[in-house]
Formats: structure tokens, C-alpha cells, sequence
């Protein structure tokens, strides 16, 4: 039997969702202040309305105890969220957890490495996928999120939308990366995605409405990766010249 307190948690959970849409943040934004905010509910039997500056302590202490510093600070936005646009609260706990200040540059993955990744690379949707982020400088949302439409060939440029800070910018399209993905759309000839998802086959990749599973690419690049005894991190980022075989 669901509880008093799971059924308040699931209507605010609702309306979180909400309003996380209606602020115009970005779909991995929304997902990882949702995310947290369900993590939080379990954490606490639901009861996350009044949370003590003790409970908080003792939440995010255990959850650095198993997660990155990155996770806390996304637990930690997401609940602001929460409690300001939900509750309609003042955030007073915000100082609670200062996570140190890091950067770090991403490694930087060679011609050659680059080429080694896209040969091992047996599935051709991901093969291609990998190509095209990396020749043309990608965040992986972005590259996911393209679209037939997105490529000027005549202008030899990409149209890349909702990047960070839900800005738009275009970059330059090289003649391989275009040959590239004249001759896998002629396999999918899906009409608006250039990387639909593969749950139907090839059949089904025609009228996918979807695209590629964010979670199946992270994880098939490092698997990848490790296959190739590259040990860089890798961030979908660099750009390489490599070209794949299709």
C-alpha cells in the first residue's frame, strides 16, 4: 500500500518535471535534477519536504561515500530546484557542501587512435556515429540530436542546435564526414534523423522517432576503447581525420 508520503513525493516529483521543462533546461539537465530528486525520496521514505541541515549532511556524506563530487553538486542543484520552484521555499542549505574546484582537460586522442577506434568499431551505426562527432568537434547530445535537415552541403557547414547554453552555432563539414554520412543514410533513409536508434533493425531505423541510446554509445566507445588499449579518457570531443569503411 503506497503511504501518505510517497503519494505527496509523487505529485511534487510531477510538478518538479514540470517546471524543470517550463525553465527551458536542457533534456540532461532535466534528467539529472529528476534523477536526484529520486534518489533523494529513497534515500529519506519519501519525506523530503523539511529536510534538517543534519539530514543533508548525513545524505550527501554517504552519497560521496559511492558517487563523484560531480553527482553531489548535481544532487545538490537538483533539490535547490526543488525546494525553490516546488515548495516555494528559500534555499538556506546551499553553503552546506562546497565541492573542490577542479579542471581538468580532456585527453587528447591521436590521428592514429582515432582511426584504431573506428575500425574496431564493428557496429556500423556507432562506427559512423563516433566518426562524426569526432570530425566535427561534438558533444555527444549534440551529435545525437542531429538531424537530416542540420547538413548544408552545398554550404559545407553543420547547423548545430540547442548546444550549451541552448545556444546554436554552425561548423565546418569535411568532404569525408559528408561522404560519410551520404552512404549511411542511404542504408536507414530515415527522413529526419541521422542517427535513429536500432530497437526495430534496419526496418524499423526507417521510421525511428528516437535516436541512438545515449547510454548504449558511452558504453560500446569504452568497450571500444578498452578493446584498443586506449586508456585516455574519452570525452566525444576531439576531432580526428581518420576515415571509417561503410
Amino acid at each position: 500500500m503506497t503511504s501518505p508520503n510517497e503519494r505527496k513525493f509523487k505529485r511534487n516529483y510531477t510538478k518538479h518535471l514540470q517546471h524543470l521543462k517550463l525553465k527551458g533546461l536542457q533534456p540532461k539537465t532535466i534528467e539529472a535534477y529528476a534523477r536526484a530528486i529520486r534518489r533523494i525520496g529513497d534515500y529519506f521514505a519519501h519525506d523530503i519536504n523539511d529536510l534538517s541541515k543534519q539530514q543533508l549532511a548525513d545524505y550527501f556524506s554517504d552519497l560521496l561515500s559511492t558517487h563523484s563530487w560531480s553527482a553531489v553538486k548535481l544532487d545538490l542543484y537538483g533539490l535547490k530546484f526543488y525546494y525553490t520552484h516546488v515548495l516555494g521555499k528559500s534555499w538556506v542549505n546551499i553553503d552546506l557542501i562546497k565541492p573542490p574546484k577542479a579542471q581538468r582537460l580532456p585527453d587528447i586522442v591521436t590521428v592514429e587512435e582515432a582511426g584504431r577506434l573506428f575500425q574496431a568499431t564493428h557496429k556500423l551505426s556507432y562506427r559512423v556515429f563516433f566518426f562524426t562527432v569526432y570530425s566535427l568537434g561534438l558533444r555527444l547530445g549534440e551529435g545525437l540530436r542531429l538531424q537530416v535537415g542540420d547538413i548544408d552541403a552545398a554550404r559545407r557547414r553543420v547547423h548545430i542546435r540547442d548546444a550549451k547554453g541552448n545556444k546554436d552555432r554552425l561548423v565546418p563539414l569535411p568532404d569525408a564526414t559528408r561522404d560519410v554520412l551520404r552512404r549511411f543514410w542511404s542504408v536507414h533513409r530515415n527522413p529526419v534523423l541521422l542517427f535513429p536508434n536500432r530497437h526495430g533493425g534496419l526496418k524499423g531505423a526507417a521510421s525511428a522517432s528516437t535516436p541512438l541510446d545515449r547510454g548504449g554509445v558511452q558504453i560500446t566507445l569504452r568497450q571500444v576503447a578498452q578493446s584498443c588499449g586506449i586508456k585516455k579518457r574519452l570525452p566525444l570531443t576531439a576531432c580526428a581525420t581518420a576515415t571509417p569503411r561503410t
